[in-house]
């Protein structure tokens, strides 16, 4: 799957926790929430840089920063869920997470695993 088309399908299931996702959809999700997650920390750096500068109060910005990260999450999340169905496993594998350098460790494994061939609990197959 082209980063193109990850994209696309990755945006037209925003919210939706069912089905199955292909490795490479996954990854290019995960890439592009990578760059835009970091490119939204420098932006709100330098408005912070900035209001601070002019003596104004950031205590609002720092609530903007907060929901900007909990939305980051939420779409990473979704995808990985959708990830760990088309291995044949159940989203909630993702509270790993909890745990961090093994719990991560093994959700990247999980990941990174091909998906199971023909359909499974979670329905047919991801496209490639």
């Amino acid at each position: 799957m082209s980063f193109g088309q990850a994209i696309s399908s990755a945006v037209h299931n925003l919210t939706n926790f069912t089905g199955r996702s292909s490795r490479s959809a996954f990854w290019w999700w995960y890439l592009l929430m990578f760059v835009a997650s970091i490119i939204a920390q420098i932006i709100l750096g330098a408005i912070l840089g900035n209001l601070v500068q002019d003596g104004f109060s950031i205590a609002g910005l720092g609530i903007w920063s907060l929901i900007v990260a909990i939305i980051f999450q939420l779409l990473i999340i979704a995808v990985g869920c959708r990830r760990l169905h088309d291995r044949g496993l159940s989203g909630w594998l993702q509270l790993l997470l909890i745990i961090p350098p093994v719990g991560t460790l093994i959700l990247v494994i999980m990941w990174l695993l091909p998906g199971q061939a023909g359909d499974n609990n979670y329905g047919p197959p991801a496209t490639a």
